[in-house]
């Protein structure tokens, strides 16, 4: 079977204790299964390609102008980052064909899949083609859709993790960014000291910082997985006998990196070999699975992310001062765009949950897929001391529950200083061991 990779893809004021309301106005999505199912993008989740469906912008208030662009993006398409995802599933059905236990379409899966597995786990972690691809797409549209913030010079500093995938994602970005911004005066960057604002999990201890605040966790990942997955209709359709899981650690992880694969593999590989391995309805729960897993391992980790609230407040207003940047452009991963999201209740995901099936009405995994991208976008007038602000989450403008808007999406930015240093306040920061 001959796999080749994508290149491109279609592009087709506040209290110290949060409460957000329940309303749809504040976040709530009703249908979200109804957008898994009709998207399999979506349904893969924070390992889905990036979506180009972003809708027209709303003009901004009459006078404003748009003049400086505050960034955090995650790395683009990469193959998996975990060499379980491919070594866990050659282990399980190299046992299975051992234990003669394969059906015909597990023998076709063991087929196509040692044919497979080499490349990807040798290029573990890597940006792909597409990855690349990505952020110079979102950097030509950032260009094009604000071209009053570049047009007359300026800086723009960008940092990356050290991660390889974030370095080559930056990269990718800059190169668009300079052949549509070329009076830019570009400055980059990869250094660890950088880490508590754009990898937070990441900070080696000299600079790690940690803040005080807990969230609530309704029920343990594991067992959420266990009453929602079907290992007898999956494994009725690949294996005739399942005895030998017992001797290579169980189901559980096999189903994981089973999805985590079907999820990934478009990132860098053509076809559909893996298409009819899962039913809708398998999908669904699997992706209610990882959308779960993702919102419990991902934003209860919001407080952590006050070093990257705090960078982007304060070069914010050294912009708004009058300062020479243009930009600050940040790149990293899914494990702090989904937790700065929840820090700043961004379309309401700030909510706090007490049952874990309401997570996917409140927080969708699918809005963090690959370079998957926040944008705070600075507006001035000429007659109005006001600064206004709006956020664009992958293109599409964002909402902020907890902010009066002036106008559609525009914001003022001194209503969300506010907001934000109450928020600070109400989450000092823990002393860092040594």
């Amino acid at each position: 079977m001959k796999h080749t990779r994508r290149l491109i893809i279609s592009i087709a004021c506040a209290a110290a204790a949060l409460v957000f309301s329940s309303s749809p106005l504040n976040g709530q999505v009703y249908d979200v299964l109804d957008q898994v199912a009709s998207s399999r993008d979506k349904a893969a989740g924070v390992e889905g390609p990036y979506r180009f469906d972003a809708a027209p912008l709303t003009p901004a208030p009459k006078g404003f102008k748009p003049f400086y662009i505050s960034h955090y993006g995650r790395h683009g398409s990469r193959y998996a980052w975990n060499p379980n995802t491919y070594t866990k599933i050659k282990d399980v059905l190299e046992a299975a064909k051992k234990a003669d236990a394969l059906t015909p379409r597990g023998k076709q899966l063991y087929k196509d899949y040692m044919d497979f597995y080499l490349i990807p786990l040798v290029n573990m972690g890597d940006l792909s083609e597409l990855g690349g691809y990505q952020h110079g797409e979102i950097a030509r549209i950032m260009c094009e859709e604000f071209p009053e913030v570049f047009k007359d010079g300026g800086k723009v500093l960008a940092r990356a993790s050290t991660s390889q995938r974030a370095i080559v994602s930056m990269n990718a970005f800059t190169v668009s960014f300079q052949k549509y911004a070329p009076k830019i005066d570009l400055e980059v960057n990869s250094l660890h000291t950088n880490l508590p604002v754009v990898n937070s999990n990441g900070s080696p201890k000299e600079v790690a910082r940690r803040f005080e605040g807990t969230v609530n966790v309704p029920e343990s990942t594991n067992d959420f997985r266990e009453r929602m997955t079907d290992y007898d209709g999956l494994f009725a359709k690949l294996f005739t006998d399942r005895s030998f899981f017992e001797e290579i650690g169980g189901r559980r992880n096999f189903v994981y990196e089973l999805f985590n694969l079907w999820a990934g593999y478009h990132n860098y590989c053509d076809g559909d070999w893996l298409e009819d391995i899962f039913t809708k309805e398998q999908i669904l729960a699997q992706w209610e699975i990882e959308n779960y897993s993702h919102y419990i391992g991902h934003t209860r980790n919001r407080y952590n992310q006050i070093p990257l609230l705090e960078d982007i407040i304060t070069y914010a207003d050294e912009a708004i001062d009058g300062g020479e940047y243009k930009g600050h452009f940040r790149f990293g991963h899914d494990t702090i765009v989904n937790a700065f999201i929840a820090l700043i209740n961004l379309d309401g995901t700030g909510h706090e949950i007490t049952k874990a099936e309401d997570v996917k009405y409140w927080y969708q995994n699918f809005y963090t897929p690959m370079a998957a991208n926040i944008q705070f976008v600075f507006y001035r007038s000429k007659k109005d001391p006001e600064i206004l602000f709006k956020v664009l989450r992958n293109g599409q403008e964002a909402t902020l529950p907890q902010l009066e808007a002036v106008d559609g999406p525009y914001y003022r930015w001194a209503d969300f200083k506010t907001w934000a240093q109450a928020l600070m306040k109400a989450h000092p920061q823990i002393t860092a061991s040594r």
